[in-house]
């Protein structure tokens, strides 16, 4: 018998309400290590979702004052996302994995007759599928993306947060001058900034954590149990027998929950 979302889901939802601001909800996100907070109502009624990204997308890694200033005025309620994107409980994962793929989000508020009961996210399905059989097809070269983003390790923090927020991607690659791997910077890495203010002189080199690399030929199945054991959404991937040449790509949740949504995936039979 098919799982359902009830099976995969994780009951732990981290909340705020409308009025909290942006730095109150920027501590919520960085105490939880979550990427994304659900924002109720007084009765506790969900109201929208918001995120790391929506956060970057502001102008709080701005030095301009008058940004910080309006920046500074703004409550969940005014960045917070809706409707909130749900799904039953009682849904097959199948049909949680293509709600993602067809509104391309990260995650979905389970409900059970109209009460919340849970959040399912990518890397819940990333989860599951590392405990799965090795499939016959599908090494990480076949998924990947070619498209990488990268920064030297002396640009801004502002600079990378405006390059992650423009391009959609949580997080940004930093290489030196021949293109050997430094490390990398991700919204966590910035939500500090987003409290405490921005220093004009930090850059990505004093913020960012060790780059997690993946060999091109590695299974799937590989790929998922590395991003679930060191908690990361993105791997780069690299040729392991010539390992400080430029990356090749990279490998995300997105990529693989793709790859769970294809008609001839095992996650697809039933």
């Amino acid at each position: 018998m098919s799982k359902l979302v009830r099976d995969l889901m994780h009951t732990g939802i981290i909340t705020c309400k409308p009025n909290a601001t942006l730095g109150q909800v920027a501590v919520l996100l960085d105490q939880h290590q979550v990427h994304a907070l659900i924002v109720t109502d007084r009765d506790g009624r969900p109201n929208g979702i918001l995120s790391d990204l929506d956060l970057m997308a502001g102008e709080w890694l701005s030095s301009d004052e008058e940004s910080l200033k309006v920046m500074r005025s703004l409550t969940a309620s005014d960045l917070m996302t809706q409707p909130i994107d749900t799904v039953g409980a009682n849904v097959p994962i199948t049909e949680a994995v293509n709600l993602l793929i067809d509104k391309h989000v990260s995650r979905l508020l389970v409900t059970d007759n109209g009460k919340p009961v849970g959040i399912i996210s990518l890397s819940d399905f990333i989860a599951s599928m590392a405990e799965k059989a090795q499939t016959s097809r599908n090494t990480v070269a076949d998924v990947m993306s070619d498209a990488i983003l990268v920064c030297r390790g002396k640009t801004p923090i502002a600079s990378a947060a405006r390059a992650m927020t423009s391009a959609g991607w949580r997080s940004v690659l930093v290489v030196d001058a021949k293109g050997k791997i430094l490390g990398v910077v991700s919204g966590l890495d910035l939500l500090p900034f987003i409290k405490n203010g921005l220093d004009e002189k930090v850059v990505v080199r004093d913020v960012m954590h060790p780059a997690l690399t993946i060999d091109m030929h590695a299974s799937l199945q590989e790929a998922a149990k590395l991003m679930i054991e060191n908690h990361y959404h993105r791997l780069v991937v690299i040729d392991k027998d010539d390992p400080d040449a430029f990356p090749l790509g990279a490998i995300s949740t997105f990529d693989i929950v793709a790859e769970m949504a294809r008609p001839d995936s095992v996650w697809q039979k039933t």
